[in-house]
């Protein structure tokens, strides 16, 4: 019996011929990140449990990105980073990418990927839960505790239970109205925010080979939605050649075998598909945008790992070009490399920034931003009942701010779309 692609690289990481759900192993591990969020707990339990003087096992495959709770004044959000200044100096790590310096990036999650940290076929933890977005390079990628954080930094090993894989194949060519934010909300929508629980859930079909590796990052991200254990996309050249690109370290791709057992396979047909919507409060709260068009908005939001990309804002400009915005829009780029992208980067001749400026948009510094409703002096309260579109992963009661507030979760093309009509649009009404 043939192996999907998580269990080849579980397999390989605890050095198996071969591994079957549900079996566990000690998995050996590539890289360990953690954030200003969960990185001071961890850092605590680790001297806790292997001494004041321990060190972690390996400081080259250590990462720390703070970029949740960075734009505050707030005295123990700006604690939290001190502490982890305080740990990557004791521990000499060379991979801490520090606020307030020219190394500071943004979102750990597409900086993790920028600075050539995600590499196929190895395994990466994460102190996140959207830390699955590195499936999307082919690598086993999951989010855990503070305590196997812990143990992981003072071991460089964890012990973890092989996953069933579901498979979500997406045939044909995806039209220029559908982006992965799409196909994403479909599967959540079809199995629910539980249907994935302790789950590979692995994607594949030419709609998701046809996808940049941007878009692929989307795709994967929201796969803790649906309860997944980790979320993944087999290598293909394009996965190579962007990885080649940012890292000199060498890697070894791993596909999934020809005659694989998968627990379960859904099939979508990318042309039969429209633009989706995730109604208020949770992600599976699947609809059309069509279906709902015409809510009335308060706000309109593009940024976060899921939304806060090139890709994502090239989207977004070409609805929004030579339009102005009906309602309060913020666009929050993922890292600091995204936001010097924006002023270089164009559509029909104008750059991102300008096109967003001349819309009305606020341009916020990159950052988590209004994605995780964070210390009340940052973006991400809304302080009031409002009704936004974002195209953030989660809008569940509070994960903005109020918790009254009605968040609707779309692709940045319906993003844009309903930020210039100040309510829910159809994106296919602004493309030809």
């Amino acid at each position: 019996m043939g192996m999907t692609l998580t269990e080849k690289i579980l397999a390989r990481s605890s050095g198996r011929q071969d591994v079957k759900p549900g079996e566990t192993v000690w998995a050996n591990i590539d890289v360990l990140m953690t954030h200003d969020v969960c990185g001071p707990p961890t850092i605590g339990i680790f001297h806790e449990q292997f001494g004041k003087q321990a060190k972690v096992w390996d400081r080259e495959k250590v990462v720390i990105i703070p970029d949740h709770y960075i734009f505050t004044q707030d005295e123990k959000a700006r604690r939290n980073v001190e502490t982890l200044r305080g740990f990557a100096a004791e521990q000499q790590l060379p991979y801490y990418y520090d606020v307030g310096t020219e190394r500071y990036k943004g979102v750990c999650h597409i900086a993790l990927a920028e600075e050539g940290h995600t590499r196929p076929g190895e395994v990466l933890l994460g102190t996140d839960s959207h830390t699955c977005t590195a499936g999307a390079f082919g690598e086993f990628a999951t989010g855990v505790g503070n305590t196997e954080a812990a143990f992981a930094m003072g071991t460089g090993k964890l012990w973890l239970r092989v996953p069933p894989t579901l498979r979500f194949v997406f045939d044909g060519t995806l039209p220029p109205y559908l982006m992965a934010k799409d196909l994403i909300l479909t599967v959540i929508g079809t199995i629910g925010v539980d249907g994935g629980t302790y789950r590979a859930l692995e994607f594949d079909g030419e709609g998701v080979y046809s996808l940049g590796m941007e878009e692929r990052m989307t795709l994967v991200n929201m796969t803790i939605e649906a309860g997944g254990k980790n979320g993944l996309i087999n290598p293909d050249q394009v996965t190579i050649s962007h990885v080649k690109a940012k890292t000199k370290k060498p890697f070894q791709p791993l596909t999934r075998d020809a005659d694989a057992t998968y627990e379960k396979e859904y099939r979508f047909d990318c042309r039969k598909l429209e633009p989706a919507v995730a109604k208020p409060a949770s992600p599976d709260n699947h609809a059309t945008a069509r279906s709902v068009a015409k809510t009335k908005l308060d706000r309109a939001y593009l940024g976060s790992c899921t939304g806060g990309k090139i890709t994502d804002f090239v989207a977004a400009a070409k609805i929004m070009r030579k339009q102005r915005v009906k309602v309060n829009t913020f666009v929050v780029p993922a890292t600091t490399e995204i936001a010097k992208g924006m002023e270089t980067q164009k559509v029909e001749g104008e750059t991102l920034k300008s096109i967003f400026e001349a819309a009305g948009c606020v341009i916020g510094p990159p950052s988590c931003g209004a994605c995780l409703g964070g210390p009340l002096d940052t973006l991400g309260r809304l302080n009031e009942p409002m009704v936004c579109i974002s195209s953030t992963s989660r809008n569940f009661p509070g994960r903005m701010g109020d918790k009254r507030a009605q968040v609707y979760l779309a692709s940045p093309l319906t993003v844009a779309a309903s930020a210039v009509r100040g309510e829910i649009t159809d994106p296919r009404e602004f493309l030809s």
